[in-house]
């Protein structure tokens, strides 16, 4: 049985594919010592509840979880970071010149109960080429798509931004699951 995700929840098929985008981007065949921020909506982002803990089966992994406090990864999920070095903010700037893969996520219009709430946080972190002045030529930006408004579309050209390619590692992931599942691997 595959789980493609579950609302707020999980996302597993996501993780497994960001997983390997991140071996492809860092061109490593562990993820040992990897530094990882995560940007936006952590409280519903099921796809950072799910590389977090995929991230955790790694040694000496550092996390940086940035979102207004409203938005603050669920605590009930840190034990499952038990081994990394989890870190909170509410400034992604700060993080970035100790980032290896940035992950930016959008704040999840459907996940709040009035549109004035949702527009008070909506634009609260937005990746300009302003924000990667300070950061690491070699630090590579994940996104788990769609965006609204949390990277500005200027940094699409970027060399850092691996998001495009995150997709099509995505579609090469789920054909292999489907195959799996159906027994034709």
């Amino acid at each position: 049985m595959l789980n493609a995700g579950d609302g707020p929840g999980e996302h597993p098929t996501q993780a497994l594919l960001d997983i390997y985008t991140i071996h492809q981007v860092m061109m490593r065949n562990t993820l040992d010592n990897v530094r990882v921020t995560f940007v936006g909506d952590l409280k519903y982002g099921r796809t950072v509840h799910s590389l977090s803990k995929l991230l955790a089966l790694y040694d000496n992994v550092t996390i940086n979880m940035v979102s207004p406090d409203a938005l603050r990864f669920p605590q009930e999920l840190m034990p499952e970071l038990e081994g990394c070095e989890v870190r909170e903010g509410s400034e992604f700037e700060s993080f970035l010149p100790e980032t290896d893969i940035l992950y930016m996520t959008r704040i999840q219009q459907e996940r709040f109960p009035t549109q004035e709430e949702y527009e008070k946080m909506k634009s609260v972190f937005v990746l300009t080429p302003k924000e990667l002045e300070n950061a690491p030529s070699t630090m590579s930006i994940l996104h788990p798509l769609p965006r609204v408004d949390e990277i500005s579309p200027e940094v699409d050209s970027d060399p850092r931004a691996k998001y495009f390619d995150q997709v099509r590692y995505g579609l090469h992931t789920r054909m292999a699951l489907l195959a799996l599942a159906l027994g034709k691997l």
